[in-house]
């Protein structure tokens, strides 16, 4: 497996292109947003708020990361990910339009029902919930340009079984962000041949 090398621009290209992607499936109609493709599926904005849950588990840890680390000028150099992250981040990543290694979710990122009685209008905080968060790892990446982040680790959200310096933990919410960003496409794909 060849080394996987992190950049924070190119982590910020690609969060910019996220957020945009995300923010624009508003003006979906709501049937769009709300229904699975099947029984087994998650709707487009089930999606969105496992992806807000998943965020969620990692916001405290790297804050007080961000915290403990010690200012540096400017750290442009990319950061190489140890060979059993790069394999986990990897893992995650789409390849193309495809999602690698279809794999259950644990029962405690799965999202809860979301109420659509009462319109369009009641689904905005899944939204904001999302560009909140997201905000927030934008934040991070451009704080850790100038903190040294390589000695800096936290445990992933499955628990300390796999621990990430804070460019791997960048690398791997990304990258499992994008893949649900596929998954949000097949899901319309498969939507708009139906009649809902």
């Amino acid at each position: 497996m060849a080394a996987l090398f992190i950049s924070a621009e190119n982590q910020i290209q690609r969060l910019n292109f996220l957020m945009e992607k995300i923010g624009s499936l508003q003006s979906l109609p709501i049937d769009m947003l709300t229904s699975a493709p099947n029984t087994q599926a998650w709707s487009i904005l089930e999606i969105i708020e496992h992806l807000n849950i998943a965020y969620g588990h990692y916001v405290d840890k790297v804050s007080d990361a961000l915290n403990r680390a010690k200012p540096i000028e400017n750290d442009k150099e990319p950061f190489k990910a140890r060979i059993w992250q790069g394999f986990i981040i990897n893992g995650q990543r789409p390849k193309g339009q495809t999602r690698k290694w279809k794999m259950k979710t644990m029962k405690r990122f799965e999202p809860e029902a979301i109420d659509t009685t009462h319109g369009k209008d009641h689904l905005g905080p899944t939204f904001e919930q999302f560009q909140h968060l997201h905000g927030h790892l934008k934040e991070a990446i451009l704080m850790g340009r100038h903190k040294n982040l390589r000695h800096m680790k936290i445990p992933s959200a499955i628990g300390s079984i796999v621990n990430f310096y804070l460019p791997e933990a960048f690398e791997f919410i990304l990258c499992h962000a994008e893949r649900h960003l596929v998954q949000i496409e097949e899901t319309k794909e498969i939507l708009s041949k139906k009649e809902l």
